[in-house]
């Protein structure tokens, strides 16, 4: 049997009921579940995944696993093992499994078969359900027992087991741990295996006591097995351990410091680098000044720049958090440390003009963070190496499109921008070099550079009005052919110029503008450069460029979407010139806004389609408009209190009041 129908369903757009679509899907892939022949079987199984991409319906997942349940109870190894690969591509779906019992009575009833393999599959399913059965007991005492099996495969499969089933229930991290203690330090038991028993201390963090005893073992290992994938994996799993639980950070920290100080392996450097990077994230509050010493003292004498471009990630980490006041904080005198003095500030100078481009870029993050963050007095020293090793890298990657070059100078405007936040009197100089630089560039720089510079006119306005000038001469030569670059410079260059004109275009720009879009870009261009317009408050722009686009669609439903958002983009533009005090205004502007919004969400409807309904646009414009209406009848509200004001409540009359005398008339004398 051909499984072409199960495709037209899964792939083709269908324009009918969704829940009879789903059904119909399923029972065409149920007719290649029950097929005679392996491989429509097989095809029938793969294509699940796509079923619960496109159809994500509590009641039909259930259907399906169940049916799947069955061809892994009643199929063969290759079956149950494509249904394996089909669960833990559908794991965000199993929380939509309603028979859950029902389900894993099917799929566990293989775990009892004769057949190894089948027992080692089984318990990889039960470890990728381990989310929705964590404290079911059968499968837990069937991983215990599987763990003393004499097949490999199946004790791997175990392990997977185990370790997942350990992260998700208390009480089976707590009665596995004894065992994999006991496996981990026995005699026979071979170093591979250990290997891959080791990892699953990791998940050993539910309470105190199991972490406790977890990282005593971690420690004997430790010392007793100095190979090197022994200390690997053990080192590894410590870290884990330690991140997740949040406990003997500080103790895990001196260990990993003195592995990468006095180990000489470089891959045991490696792993504790990658590991330090991993607590610098978790717990930069607890990095104390000596251990951000002894990782500075590290980088500065290691000859490997692999090892130095580790170290300087971590310190990188490190100087944009709390550890970096530390650092500059001497503990034991109470006095601040000069900033120039410091091992820290040394090695991040020494970096800015590396000759690998990654170790330079983070070399940029740090001396920057420093900048920002230090308020000595020869903090102006800082700055000015700061801003020289910015410049120059930036000169050294504009010009070169490679991935690492520009990856470097992705980092090295990000740190540019946040410390311009900081320091804004770096601003003007920054943003020169910047404009200067953007017409020797090359293309995939320039977009880069432009939205740096979006970024600071954001944060700074005042530098839009000196920016202006030098985009809209760039943007009259920036593009002479079609190409993704050239676009995607025609939109970027477009935004600055938003950001820059802060709502208002003159007519001189807007005519630059229009004679590229119409000698270069591409419908696509057009439209994000629209949308840019609209989102930095140019309405009366995009309006323009959404109604030139209308008759260049070949959709009646593109038709009216862009009709739609010509309409809002009219309506926000009549409110944007409403002024303070100006309640007449307001209330033309209003009546405006709303007459334009009301033909939008009219087009907005039509351009609905029963695959891509809108609902989520249509109510947020109904929001808009209602309160549009709620501030209109506030106006009208205040100005008729204006004209017509309450009248005054009487003042409070000085007297008793009469209920109160006839009450204590009515009191007995005493």
């Amino acid at each position: 049997m051909s499984l072409s129908t199960q495709r037209t369903f899964l792939s083709e757009a269908c324009y009918g009921e969704q829940e009879l679509d789903a059904n119909s899907a399923l029972m065409e892939l149920d007719k290649g579940l029950r097929s005679t022949k392996l491989g429509e079987q097989c095809e029938a199984v793969v294509l699940f995944p796509k079923l619960f991409q496109k159809y994500p319906f509590p009641i039909l997942i259930n259907s399906a696993f169940l049916k799947l349940a069955d061809i892994f109870r009643l199929g063969n190894n290759f079956l149950r093992l494509c249904v394996l690969k089909v669960t833990q591509q559908s794991e965000k779906h199993l929380e939509k499994i309603l028979n859950v019992d029902e389900f894993v009575k099917r799929v566990f009833s293989v775990i009892h078969s004769n057949d190894p393999v089948a027992r080692a599959i089984t318990l990889r399913m039960l470890g990728s359900l381990a989310s929705i059965i964590p404290d079911r007991k059968n499968a837990h005492h069937s991983i215990r027992q599987s763990l003393d099996s004499h097949d490999n495969v199946e004790v791997e499969a175990a392990i997977y087991a185990a370790a997942s089933f350990s992260a998700q229930s208390k009480d089976f991290a707590a009665g596995i741990c004894n065992k994999v203690s006991e496996m981990i330090q026995a005699l026979d038991t071979p170093v591979d295996l250990k290997l891959k028993l080791i990892p699953m201390l990791q998940h050993m963090h539910h309470d105190a006591s199991l972490a406790s005893s977890s990282r005593e073992l971690l420690q004997h290992l430790v010392s007793s097995y100095p190979s090197t994938p022994m200390v690997i994996v053990t080192l590894h799993t410590f870290t884990q351990l330690a991140a997740s639980s949040l406990i003997d950070i500080p103790k895990q920290l001196q260990l990993l410091l003195q592995y990468l100080k006095d180990d000489p392996r470089r891959a045991v450097k490696r792993l504790a680098t990658n590991d330090l990077k991993l607590l610098a994230k978790k717990a930069p509050h607890l990095w104390i000044r000596e251990n951000t010493q002894t990782l500075c003292e590290c980088a500065l004498s290691s000859p490997y720049n692999s090892l130095k471009l580790g170290m300087l990630a971590v310190l990188s980490t490190l100087s944009g958090t709390i550890a970096l006041k530390q650092y500059f904080h001497n503990m034991t005198g109470g006095s601040s440390v000069p900033p120039r003095l410091t091992d820290l500030v040394k090695l991040a100078q020494e970096c800015c003009y590396h000759s690998n481009l990654a170790v330079a870029a983070h070399g940029i993050v740090v001396l920057s963070n420093i900048a920002i963050s230090c308020p000595e007095k020869d903090i102006i020293q800082l700055e000015q190496e700061t801003v020289l090793g910015v410049e120059s890298l930036l000169m050294l990657c504009s010009q070169d499109s490679s991935s690492s070059a520009q990856a470097t100078l992705k980092t090295t405007l990000t740190s540019l921008v946040k410390l311009l936040k900081g320091r804004p009197h770096l601003s003007q100089s920054a943003v020169e070099f910047l404009l200067g630089q953007l017409h020797l560039s090359c293309d995939s720089s320039r977009v880069l550079m432009c939205h740096a510079l979006a970024a600071i006119a954001t944060h700074l306005p005042v530098l839009g009005d000196g920016m202006l000038g030098d985009l809209v001469d760039l943007y009259r030569v920036a593009s002479h052919s079609s190409t993704d670059k050239q676009q995607e410079l025609l939109v970027s260059l477009a935004t600055v110029i938003f950001v820059a004109s802060q709502s208002s275009l003159s007519a001189e720009v807007k005519t630059v503008i229009k004679q590229q879009l119409e000698n270069v870009a591409n419908g696509w261009t057009v439209y994000r450069i629209a949308r840019q317009a609209s989102r930095m408050g140019c309405h009366e722009f995009s309006s323009e460029l959404y109604q030139s686009m209308r008759t260049r669609v070949a959709s009646e439903h593109f038709y009216f979407w862009l009709n739609s958002l010509k309409e809002f983009s009219q309506a926000e533009q009549c409110l944007s010139h409403v002024e303070d005090g100006d309640y007449s205004g307001a209330m033309t502007a209003i009546a405006e806004a709303l007459r334009s919004y009301q033909k939008g969400i009219a087009s907005l409807t039509a351009a609905s389609t029963p695959l891509s309904p809108l609902s989520f646009q249509c109510e947020f414009i109904k929001l808009r408009i209602d309160t549009l209406q709620a501030l209109s009848q506030l106006i009208c509200t205040c100005n008729s209190l204006k004209t017509s004001p309450p009248p005054p409540s009487p003042p409070p009359s000085p007297w008793p009041q009469a209920t109160t005398c006839s009450a204590a008339a009515a009191s007995p004398c005493r």
